[in-house]
């Protein structure tokens, strides 16, 4: 299965449609392909300049360090030198802050991530999990 521009809106609507019964702040949301390749972006009006950074940053390296942001942000809190290091490669995006999830099929195939940014990393992952958890259904491999 791939991740189509069609599973994307919905996981980008179901995500700001968490967040508007909930009165988060403004968000950007992106979701991302396996390969990093950008399918679908929102940024909601009054969401701040960096915002579109910040979501790629943590559906980036979730994809390139292979799980969410959250698990990433507390492997760095026990080796801070490493992931120094990691963000200081030309090239990397990686943000060390909850909101960066994998989107993975019923096989746990990763078919992408969602990034988010606009509250807290803990609003942003809540956000990130209701657009994912809207297209679970649809998350059926095909292999």
């Amino acid at each position: 299965m791939t991740l189509t521009l069609a599973l994307a809106d919905k996981i980008i609507d179901g995500t700001l449609r968490y967040a508007r019964e909930n009165n988060v702040n403004p968000l950007a949301v992106v979701v991302l392909d396996a390969g990093a390749h950008p399918v679908a972006f929102k940024r909601e009006d009054k969401a701040s300049l960096y915002r579109f950074d910040i979501a790629m940053a943590k559906a980036k390296g979730a994809l390139g360090m292979g799980f969410n942001t959250r698990g990433i942000a507390e492997k760095a809190k026990n080796n801070p030198v490493f992931f120094a290091s990691v963000t200081a490669i030309s090239g990397v995006e990686l943000a060390l802050s909850p909101g960066g999830n994998l989107i993975k099929d019923s096989q746990g195939n990763i078919l992408g991530a969602v990034g988010i940014s606009g509250d807290t990393g803990e609003v942003d992952e809540h956000c990130a999990l209701a657009g994912i958890d809207a297209v679970t259904g649809e998350l059926e491999s095909k292999a």
